[in-house]
């Protein structure tokens, strides 16, 4: 069993007993989340701590969004209930990558592929990608990648 699973759900059993109704319903949501990606498809399969990652990444950015939208609809109580959440599963999540070391990551990724122009970011995405580990936004790299093939 995943070592993150197993704490996702120590932690639950903790915050049940603290009474954290924020907290609770946050990870019993996220463990939910993980039994039904576990069942989904052709055989039932144990997720590893990555694939756990990737899915609270998911999760987190499922409250960003709800956050945002709550927000621009007037709905400041719901928005703050979504950053909380959010909040909560950031505590489970790798530190994000920072600017220069998005920057030196995707510098080397082009330098290893000989990476030029727009045309190569495809290329060079699917390869940044998976050495982020979850430790930053698609669109963050993206960015970045675009910056640096079109200089």
């Amino acid at each position: 069993m995943a070592e993150l699973k197993d704490r996702l759900q120590t932690d639950l059993t903790t915050a049940m007993k603290a009474r954290d109704d924020v907290r609770t319903r946050t990870l019993r949501s996220v463990l939910t989340a993980i039994s039904n990606e576990e069942v989904s498809g052709e055989a039932a399969r144990e997720l590893r701590d990555e694939d756990v990652v990737r899915l609270i990444t998911r999760e987190a950015k499922k409250r960003r969004e709800a956050a945002e939208a709550f927000e621009g609809n007037g709905r400041a109580e719901q928005a703050a209930a979504e950053r909380a959440e959010g909040d909560v599963l950031a505590d489970y999540l790798p530190a994000p990558l920072s600017d220069d070391e998005l920057r030196d990551l995707v510098a080397a990724v082009i330098d290893e592929t000989g990476a030029e122009g727009p045309k190569a970011m495809g290329q060079v995405m699917k390869q940044v990608t998976p050495r982020a580990g979850g430790r930053a936004d698609g669109s963050r790299i993206a960015a970045e990648v675009k910056r640096q093939l079109t200089a």
